[in-house]
């Protein structure tokens, strides 16, 4: 079953979600910020049938989401490796994952976002730019303005 689009909804949120919606396109470019870039790395990974990632894969393309890569001496081998864009979905993930791990912990395990220099555990929150101040609906709200 096709799912619906979301493609004409005039709201920033869906438009995100027309993209990157599905839950293995989320997956797959999770495993790519682990560094994976295979066909084949992104199906063990997932576990996701050859003809699905193969779609998803296409989906991300097509959005710009990743870029295709040669590699080897083939004309048939190609690495998939984040763009600009989908290097800007990192906060996404980090959010993700915070909520993740608040919410429904995985069982058994601990993923958590550790500062590289000094190996403590991060508590990552959304901050204005401008302010410096943290985004809480206390604070902020969502406006439309018309172009």
């Amino acid at each position: 079953m096709k799912r619906k689009s979301y493609d004409e909804m005039p709201c920033p949120v869906a438009q995100c979600l027309e993209h990157i919606g599905e839950w293995w396109s989320m997956l797959i470019i999770r495993d790519a910020f682990f560094g994976m870039k295979r066909f084949d790395e992104y199906q063990k990974s997932l576990g996701i049938a050859p003809n699905m990632l193969t779609r998803r894969l296409n989906d991300l393309l097509e959005s710009g989401i990743l870029e295709k890569q040669k590699y080897g001496e083939s004309d048939k081998r190609y690495e998939y490796v984040l763009t600009q864009r989908g290097m800007d979905l990192a906060p996404i993930l980090i959010m993700m994952l915070n909520w993740g791990n608040k919410h429904f912990p995985p069982k058994g395990v601990k993923v958590n976002l550790v500062n590289i220099h000094t190996n403590e555990i991060a508590e990552p929150i959304v901050i204005d730019k401008k302010t410096g101040e943290e985004i809480t609906l206390d604070s902020y709200q969502v406006k439309v303005f018309e172009d």
